[in-house]
């Protein structure tokens, strides 16, 4: 078997229930929705969601995020390859959903990528984050936190913050507006975030939980759940307050949503990509970009990793080095 619908595909990912939640077809689905085409490929027990996206005037590029599933996926890759030449596809890029072994704490440590891909300077997904182990009772997660997140989760309580749970995203976004200016990164359009909360929420698979004092929100953050796996992908919060510490409040929240359904771990999704020693020597020296949260996600106890890859599948060198050149270009301007 090939190319399979939609609905075949889940039927595939129920024999792997611990599946990473972009390999599902709900995130597919939404992508779709915003400008990615969508197609799933098998080949007995590997497969994979591959999303296209046009990179070049009539040339697009093949993207696996966490992919693929299950067995040996080279005896896959003459499906993928099939899809990507059909679509004119510049290359193929895959992120593995694997750790270096290590659990990333050695900067220098690699994994050789397959035969037939190069190792790429460029990563979609964060290369590093920290995962916490939420098994065990409330007491235990607890205790694995460092003693000042412990107390800022207290403060918080102690200072009024309550979080609640929300259906309407109006608040959220213009919270993500002001992070957004005063951290300078990009946002996506609000039609991006209410689709992505109704199609996982529908299923009971995320939540928005608001941080809130005296009925006016002040933080929110939305957390994903598939499997044993949950995931924080995105929070905001305002200039007020800040001082009252909500967003130590709303993680735990979150973690104890995701204990609640039956979750193991929780991925704070996104650190700097250095070893810990650097991080832990450095993170108090450094604000921008992923060091201004690195600060706040190593108080909750999760462990340091790192992800294998990023591996690109050249089919057009020329093309691909093209490409390359425009994104060293855009980083520059950057």
């Amino acid at each position: 078997m090939a190319e399979i619908s939609s609905s075949e595909w889940d039927s595939f990912l129920s024999r792997y229930p611990d599946t990473h939640i972009l390999q599902t077809s709900l995130w597919g689905q939404l992508k779709a929705e915003f400008g990615w085409q969508v197609v799933f490929v098998t080949h007995q027990d590997c497969g994979a969601q591959v999303l296209l996206k046009q990179v070049l005037p009539g040339f697009r590029f093949a993207y696996i995020p966490k992919g693929p599933v299950g067995a040996d996926w080279r005896l896959l890759l003459p499906e993928i390859d099939n899809v990507c030449h059909r679509r004119k596809c510049v290359f193929l890029k895959v992120e593995p959903d694997c750790w270096v072994k290590d659990g990333g704490t050695q900067a220098s440590q690699t994994i050789q990528p397959p035969a037939g891909f190069i190792p790429s300077p460029h990563s979609i997904q964060p290369m590093r984050t920290m995962v916490i182990d939420i098994t065990g009772d409330e007491a235990v997660i607890l205790n694995r936190m460092k003693q000042k997140t412990r107390y800022n989760i207290n403060l918080a309580i102690k200072k009024s913050v309550v979080v609640k749970s929300y259906q309407d995203l109006s608040s959220f976004y213009h919270l993500m507006e002001v992070t957004g200016q005063r951290d300078r990164f990009g946002i996506h359009s609000p039609e991006y975030y209410q689709r992505a909360f109704e199609l996982f929420h529908s299923r009971d698979l995320c939540q928005l939980l608001v941080a809130e004092v005296e009925g006016t929100p002040i933080a929110a953050l939305i957390v994903f759940r598939h499997g044993d796996r949950a995931w924080y992908f995105y929070g905001a919060s305002s200039n007020a307050y800040r001082e009252r510490m909500p967003n130590y409040l709303l993680q735990w929240e979150a973690i104890r949503w995701a204990r609640l359904n039956g979750c193991k771990e929780y991925d704070l999704w996104g650190v700097p990509d250095a070893d810990l020693a650097t991080l832990e020597s450095s993170f108090t020296g450094q604000a921008s970009g992923l060091w201004g949260v690195y600060r706040f996600k190593r108080g909750f106890g999760g462990e340091l990793k790192r992800s294998v890859g990023p591996w690109d599948r050249v089919f057009r060198g020329f093309l691909y080095r093209l490409y390359s050149l425009l994104l060293r270009y855009r980083a520059s301007e950057g």
